[in-house]
Protein backbone atom coordinates (compact mmCIF):
# COMPACT_ATOMS: atom_id res chain seq x y z
CA UNK A 1 0.00 0.00 0.00
CA UNK A 2 2.91 2.31 0.75
CA UNK A 3 4.24 1.74 -2.77
CA UNK A 4 0.83 2.57 -4.20
CA UNK A 5 0.63 5.79 -2.22
CA UNK A 6 4.19 6.67 -3.29
CA UNK A 7 3.29 5.93 -6.93
CA UNK A 8 0.25 8.21 -6.86
CA UNK A 9 2.14 10.89 -4.94
CA UNK A 10 4.85 10.94 -7.60
CA UNK A 11 2.21 11.12 -10.31
CA UNK A 12 0.56 13.94 -8.42
CA UNK A 13 3.79 15.91 -8.07
CA UNK A 14 4.58 15.59 -11.75
CA UNK A 15 0.95 16.25 -12.62
CA UNK A 16 0.93 19.50 -10.67
CA UNK A 17 3.97 20.93 -12.43
CA UNK A 18 1.77 22.11 -15.27
CA UNK A 19 -0.86 24.65 -14.32
CA UNK A 20 -3.50 22.72 -16.24
CA UNK A 21 -3.72 19.10 -17.25
CA UNK A 22 -5.57 18.40 -20.43
CA UNK A 23 -8.53 16.07 -20.05
CA UNK A 24 -7.67 12.76 -21.75
CA UNK A 25 -9.97 11.66 -24.55
CA UNK A 26 -10.44 8.28 -22.87
CA UNK A 27 -10.74 9.55 -19.30
CA UNK A 28 -11.84 6.91 -16.81
CA UNK A 29 -15.07 8.13 -15.22
CA UNK A 30 -14.73 9.25 -11.61
CA UNK A 31 -16.79 6.45 -10.02
CA UNK A 32 -14.86 3.84 -11.96
CA UNK A 33 -11.57 5.45 -10.94
CA UNK A 34 -12.62 5.33 -7.28
CA UNK A 35 -13.46 1.64 -7.70
CA UNK A 36 -10.03 1.04 -9.25
CA UNK A 37 -8.30 2.84 -6.38
CA UNK A 38 -10.34 0.76 -3.91
CA UNK A 39 -9.42 -2.54 -5.59
CA UNK A 40 -5.75 -1.60 -5.83
CA UNK A 41 -5.77 -0.71 -2.12
CA UNK A 42 -7.25 -4.10 -1.22
CA UNK A 43 -4.85 -5.99 -3.46
CA UNK A 44 -1.88 -4.11 -2.05
CA UNK A 45 -3.05 -4.95 1.47
CA UNK A 46 -3.34 -8.63 0.55
CA UNK A 47 0.11 -8.50 -1.04
CA UNK A 48 1.64 -6.89 2.05
CA UNK A 49 0.12 -9.60 4.28
CA UNK A 50 1.41 -12.32 1.95
CA UNK A 51 -2.07 -13.88 1.92
CA UNK A 52 -2.51 -16.80 -0.50
CA UNK A 53 1.20 -16.97 -1.25
CA UNK A 54 1.45 -13.31 -2.16
CA UNK A 55 0.46 -11.32 -5.19
CA UNK A 56 2.93 -9.82 -7.61
CA UNK A 57 2.58 -6.27 -8.93
CA UNK A 58 2.15 -7.75 -12.40
CA UNK A 59 -0.82 -9.82 -11.18
CA UNK A 60 -2.38 -6.72 -9.62
CA UNK A 61 -1.97 -4.78 -12.86
CA UNK A 62 -3.32 -7.63 -14.97
CA UNK A 63 -6.35 -8.01 -12.70
CA UNK A 64 -7.15 -4.28 -12.74
CA UNK A 65 -6.68 -3.93 -16.49
CA UNK A 66 -8.90 -6.94 -17.26
CA UNK A 67 -11.60 -6.16 -14.71
CA UNK A 68 -12.03 -2.54 -15.78
CA UNK A 69 -11.11 -3.03 -19.45
CA UNK A 70 -8.44 -0.34 -19.36
CA UNK A 71 -4.75 -0.13 -20.16
CA UNK A 72 -1.81 1.32 -18.27
CA UNK A 73 -1.65 4.52 -20.33
CA UNK A 74 -5.34 5.22 -19.79
CA UNK A 75 -4.91 4.66 -16.05
CA UNK A 76 -1.87 6.92 -15.76
CA UNK A 77 -3.40 9.72 -17.83
CA UNK A 78 -6.68 9.56 -15.92
CA UNK A 79 -4.90 9.52 -12.58
CA UNK A 80 -2.75 12.49 -13.63
CA UNK A 81 -5.86 14.39 -14.66
CA UNK A 82 -7.69 13.72 -11.38
CA UNK A 83 -4.56 14.43 -9.32
CA UNK A 84 -4.27 17.87 -10.92
CA UNK A 85 -7.24 18.97 -8.79
CA UNK A 86 -6.05 18.21 -5.27
CA UNK A 87 -9.39 19.01 -3.63
CA UNK A 88 -11.32 16.57 -5.83
CA UNK A 89 -8.54 13.98 -5.67
CA UNK A 90 -8.63 14.11 -1.87
CA UNK A 91 -12.40 13.59 -1.97
CA UNK A 92 -11.90 10.54 -4.18
CA UNK A 93 -9.42 9.05 -1.72
CA UNK A 94 -11.78 9.84 1.14
CA UNK A 95 -14.43 7.74 -0.59
CA UNK A 96 -11.93 4.89 -0.94
CA UNK A 97 -11.03 5.20 2.73
CA UNK A 98 -14.71 5.22 3.73
CA UNK A 99 -15.35 2.08 1.66
CA UNK A 100 -12.36 0.32 3.23
CA UNK A 101 -13.51 1.24 6.74
CA UNK A 102 -17.07 0.09 6.01
CA UNK A 103 -15.82 -3.23 4.66
CA UNK A 104 -13.54 -3.63 7.66
CA UNK A 105 -16.46 -3.11 10.05
CA UNK A 106 -18.50 -5.75 8.19
CA UNK A 107 -15.66 -8.23 8.44
CA UNK A 108 -14.96 -7.63 12.14
CA UNK A 109 -18.11 -9.53 13.08
CA UNK A 110 -17.25 -12.36 10.69
CA UNK A 111 -13.81 -12.75 12.24
CA UNK A 112 -15.38 -13.07 15.69
CA UNK A 113 -17.81 -15.68 14.39
CA UNK A 114 -14.95 -17.74 12.96
CA UNK A 115 -12.98 -17.54 16.21
CA UNK A 116 -16.04 -18.53 18.29
CA UNK A 117 -16.66 -21.51 16.02
CA UNK A 118 -13.07 -22.65 16.38
CA UNK A 119 -13.25 -22.34 20.18
CA UNK A 120 -16.15 -24.80 20.32
CA UNK A 121 -14.37 -27.51 18.30
CA UNK A 122 -13.16 -30.68 19.95
CA UNK A 123 -9.75 -29.98 21.48
CA UNK A 124 -8.36 -33.11 19.76
CA UNK A 125 -9.05 -31.55 16.38
CA UNK A 126 -6.13 -29.43 15.14
CA UNK A 127 -6.95 -25.84 14.30
CA UNK A 128 -6.11 -24.87 10.73
CA UNK A 129 -5.42 -21.19 10.10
Amino acid sequence: MKKLILFFTILFIFGCQNSTVEKPSNLIEKDKMIAILYDVSLLEAIKSQNINGGITPEEINEYIFKKYKIDSIQLVKSNKYYASDIVEYKKMYQKVKDQLEEESKKNEGKTGEINNTQDTKNSDTPTVY
